[in-house]
């Protein structure tokens, strides 16, 4: 989106807050382009079930070979959870880019299966692209592997 375009919209929104709501649309997104600006943002959200309840974890992530990549650590409830189910370990993944005064952006969810990576050379190339947040040692990778990939795009 332009500069120009978001400055008419503030512009718009100013003289009438309804007129930039009405003038907002939302486009879906192949499964492509949502992988796409997934892969430009480091920051997401993980989805999975604790005490069978959902939890939400800020993360970040790469995506490799059109899967997602998550680093953790041993004893972190996506890691327990991810070991606990086996290749049975559904969860969903989101991000998102969405201006906080325009409301324009994207965003892109995606469900599949989750494994442990086991692989002790991808694990570490992995490490070479996932930074840690905090000062603890993430000795684990959980690859998702996508079953839906859905998106969605605000625009004017």
């Amino acid at each position: 989106m332009s500069e120009e375009s978001v400055r008419h919209i503030l512009q718009t929104h100013q003289r009438d807050p309804g007129a930039a709501v009405r003038a907002r649309q939302e486009e879906e997104l192949d499964a492509a382009e949502a992988l796409r600006l997934l892969g430009s943002v480091g920051l997401g959200r993980v989805v999975f079930t604790r005490h069978a309840l959902p939890t939400i974890r800020p993360v970040n992530h790469i995506v490799a070979g059109g899967d997602v990549i998550v680093r953790t650590h041993q004893g972190a409830a996506l890691a327990v959870y991810v070991r606990g189910t086996g290749a049975d370990a559904v969860l969903v993944y989101e991000a998102d880019v969405i201006d906080p005064v325009s409301h324009l952006g994207w965003s892109v969810v995606v469900t599949g299966y989750a494994r442990l990576v086991t692989d002790a050379a991808e694990l570490d190339g992995f490490g070479g692209r996932l930074r840690p947040w905090v000062g603890q040692a993430m000795d684990l990778a959980v690859r998702i592997r996508p079953e839906l990939v859905t998106g969605l795009r605000l625009t004017v």
